[in-house]
């Protein structure tokens, strides 16, 4: 009986405790070229309904083994083109990313969304300007599947109780022939 119970006592304490994810994997379905079509509200927080499209391609590198990556946006429509380009950092310690985007047009990383994902959605938010007015900003990324994916932006100038969506986008992923 004494074998019998060390050798369980022995497997349990040799077993591996088990450990949640810890995110840091939670873009790896992002990698690739991908065929990208936005929609962005022309003026937000204005009350103006004007939406404009664009279309273009988005090309997602990884960095430091996946706890990084690179996120090149070039889109084009009627209202001209959009280069962007996104730097998204995981923190191990808080479990978070911080997604850090910088437009062609100005120079400058914009104040980073922090968050991450519950299952196959991200939320990131941040506390920004916009003409002068303290915002609150909203990404989120939802219908992840292995050859697509949205995400949009929104905007709140009362603390998160009304939001409104200001970018729309889907990524569909380019195959390689």
């Amino acid at each position: 009986m004494t074998t019998i119970a060390g050798a369980l006592l022995c497997g349990l304490l040799a077993a591996p405790a088990a450990v949640p994810p810890d995110g840091a994997h939670d873009f790896d379905f992002a990698f690739g070229t991908w065929t990208t079509r936005l929609a962005r509200l022309q003026r937000p927080l204005t009350g103006s309904k004007t939406w404009v499209d664009y279309a273009g391609t988005t090309v997602v590198r990884k960095v430091w083994n996946g706890r990084a990556q690179l996120v090149e946006l070039d889109v084009a429509g009627p209202a001209g083109r959009i280069e962007g380009l996104s730097l998204r950092l995981y923190d191990p310690e808080s479990r978070r990313w911080s997604l850090n985007f910088a437009s062609a047009r100005g120079g400058g990383l914009h104040p980073p969304t922090i968050g991450g994902f519950t299952g196959r959605k991200g939320t990131f938010t941040s506390d920004e300007t916009l003409d002068g007015r303290a915002i609150q900003v909203r990404f989120v990324i939802s219908e992840v599947a292995p050859d697509e994916y949205r995400y949009e932006q929104a905007f709140s100038t009362d603390r998160g109780s009304t939001w409104e969506v200001n970018w729309i986008a889907t990524d569909t992923r380019v195959r390689e022939r």
